[in-house]
């Protein structure tokens, strides 16, 4: 499972990597309605949600669907602009001003695009025009509850109040707490973007890629990225660019817009708490079905506690060396146990630091 960017024929001018304050507002929204995904920010988000003022609470509570299970990409406007080759603004002024040139059909979209359970694969669904694709949106939301019926009504009855409503409330929120975050983190951002931005330009893609995550690459003839996630998706840079946008607290987060129809855009973590290169999908659903077997669970007990030869573990579990054979075999392609030589000996053992990060890995596996 990935979501992969074709980029035949992109020249390296058209790849840009530029923080954005609204992704930055969209990611710190997200981080204080869902703390649990982001454990490191705990005590930011304590500081933060005691200070608000309750009516801005309640107006945020209005709307939380939009960056709860991740940001929506009304958080993103440069890349819905016509040319596909617009940079996030310098300020969150500006990029609020690029929002205000979406289209009403594009805002709608995208701001419905948790609440109706939209997919990337439908992005020209007529909302604005269809009363049959309207009644389903309504339908969709109602499953969501009584507040998202609202806002999609409000939304599709009356764009461009629900877009200022939003205006006013990114403002809001940037004078209540977000403009002291954005000036802590913003030279943070821009030393990564220009890290970022110079190995693309002396070691080239790759290796810029390599240095925003482990979970991004890019193949021989740099013509498709693949951002290795457990979803799937697919898009292309076509005319346009793509942007690559860093994030001071979105990790385990790794966003790939890929919407048809905007430019494509990677929004990364630029710190993590876990391993620089975390295991892929695949690793994990290796590792997940070597230890579902009943008698490799049996073996990693036994191995957790010392090194032991086939030999042995045959003996200990009254099975044949040729049968054990096969099963320390997918626990070791799967990477949980290691072997050492000791003479004419072969020992095997648990590699307790990987099963104790197994957990942990396919929580951000999950979360990326």
């Amino acid at each position: 499972m990935s979501v992969s960017i074709d980029i035949s024929g992109l020249p390296l001018e058209r790849i840009h990597v530029v923080p954005s304050p609204l992704a930055e507002l969209g990611m710190a929204l997200h981080a204080l309605s869902e703390t649990g995904h982001h454990p490191g920010l705990q005590g930011w988000a304590t500081a933060v949600n005691a200070r608000l003022d309750p009516c801005l609470a309640d107006r945020l509570c209005e709307a939380d669907f939009l960056w709860r299970t991740t940001f929506s990409d009304v958080f993103t406007p440069f890349a819905g602009l016509p040319g596909l080759n617009e940079i996030p603004g310098a300020t969150l002024a500006e990029e609020l001003d690029q929002l205000d040139k979406l289209t009403d059909e594009q805002f709608v979209d995208a701001a419905l695009e948790f609440t109706c359970q939209s997919t990337y694969a439908e992005p020209d669904r007529k909302l604005l025009s269809d009363p049959a694709v309207q009644r389903r949106a309504l339908d969709l939301a109602a499953a969501r509850g009584p507040h998202q019926v609202r806002f999609t009504q409000r939304l599709l009855d009356d764009p461009p109040v629900v877009r200022a409503w939003f205006r006013t409330l990114m403002e809001d929120c940037d004078e209540a707490f977000f403009a002291d975050t954005w000036a802590r983190v913003r030279h943070q951002l821009a030393a990564d973007a220009r890290h970022k931005t110079e190995l693309l330009r002396r070691k080239g893609l790759s290796e810029a890629l390599k240095d925003v995550s482990g979970a991004v690459g890019v193949d021989e003839d740099e013509r498709l990225i693949t951002v290795d996630k457990m979803s799937v998706g697919r898009t292309t840079t076509g005319g346009g660019g793509l942007v690559l946008v860093p994030t001071s607290v979105g990790w385990p987060h790794l966003w790939v817009l890929h919407r048809k129809g905007w430019q494509a855009s990677i929004t990364y973590p630029i710190s993590s708490p876990g391993l620089i290169a975390p295991p892929s999908v695949e690793q994990l659903t290796q590792r997940m079905a070597a230890l579902a077997h009943p008698v490799r669970m049996r073996l990693c007990r036994h191995l957790a506690r010392g090194a032991y030869t086939t030999s042995e573990l045959a003996d200990a579990h009254g099975m044949t060396a040729p049968e054990i054979s096969r099963h320390v075999g997918v626990l070791k392609k799967a990477g949980l146990i290691t072997t050492r030589r000791r003479g004419r000996y072969v020992q095997h053992q648990l590699d307790i630091g990987v099963v104790s990060r197994l957990g942990s890995d396919f929580i951000e596996g999950v979360l990326r």
